[in-house]
């Protein structure tokens, strides 16, 4: 087993030690949190910190993955499978190009690209924690939605990662390549809106 799967994720202290680097990382992001700096957050010694934490990777990595959980289920939430495909589609595009854009996302995805060869679990846990759990529920909802005839889908699962791709355009290769970090709403709503049309018009029954 990995070292991700061997972390013991229980009792207060664990709690206390997510918490805490959850707020440096956020703070002051990977590279410049430090060891000592979520230790004082978080309220608990560095030996206490490192007995779940070996590597300040995996801590990022346990952070990575609950945030990701959390907007995942935020997301996940509001998908009501008896709504129509070009409203449900509208916001699960807004919630997906918001979160590939966070700081978060775009410092996850290049730790797990660096470190792909010596820490191979990093980008596994990150891609099963949040964009396979969308894009699973978001192939659930495209199945109802195919079942009462409003989308005309043969491959779901394709179509549930075409959707998500779509969500990627123009927006997160400047994101992830330091092209530009912040981004308009208006640039956002632009993006949502055509990957929405060309899904349904794909796809639209």
């Amino acid at each position: 087993m990995g070292e991700m799967s061997e972390i013991v994720r229980t009792g207060r202290k664990f709690d206390q030690v997510l918490e805490g680097a959850r707020k440096v990382f956020m703070a002051d992001g990977f590279e410049g949190a430090s060891v000592d700096d979520i230790a004082r957050v978080a309220g608990v010694s560095k030996a206490t910190l490192y007995s779940y934490f070996p590597d300040k990777r995996l801590l990022f990595m346990e952070v990575a993955g609950t945030e990701c959980g959390v907007m995942a289920d935020q997301m996940l939430a509001r998908i009501d499978d008896t709504r129509p495909a070009r409203e449900v589609l509208t916001a699960a595009a807004r919630h997906v190009i918001r979160f590939t854009l966070s700081r978060l996302a775009q410092q996850v995805f290049r730790l797990s690209v660096a470190e792909r060869e010596r820490f191979p679990e990093l980008g596994r846990a990150y891609y099963a924690g949040g964009p396979v759990r969308v894009r699973e529920r978001i192939g659930a909802y495209l199945s109802c939605a195919a079942a009462r005839g409003e989308l005309a889908i043969d491959d779901i699962p394709m179509a549930a990662e075409q959707f998500s791709e779509l969500c990627k355009v123009k927006l997160w290769p400047r994101a992830v390549f330091g092209i530009q970090s912040k981004f308009s709403e208006q640039e956002i709503d632009e993006v949502v809106q055509q990957a929405v049309d060309m899904f349904l018009a794909r796809y639209g029954a």
